[in-house]
């Protein structure tokens, strides 16, 4: 099931974790921001509301 990468093994990994890593960095900012612009808008809401 896994492929014999030989001589490569440690590059292709390391670039798949690279990868894993980055994303996993991505999807957490997009929450924290998400988060932030729900409780600014939140806030917002509470302002104008009478």
């Amino acid at each position: 099931m896994i492929p014999d990468l030989g001589k490569y093994a440690a590059d292709v990994l390391s670039a798949y974790a690279i990868a894993l890593i980055l994303l996993i960095a991505l999807v957490v900012f997009s929450l924290r921001q998400s988060a932030k612009a729900r409780a600014a808008l939140e806030d917002a809401e509470k302002q104008t509301k009478p």
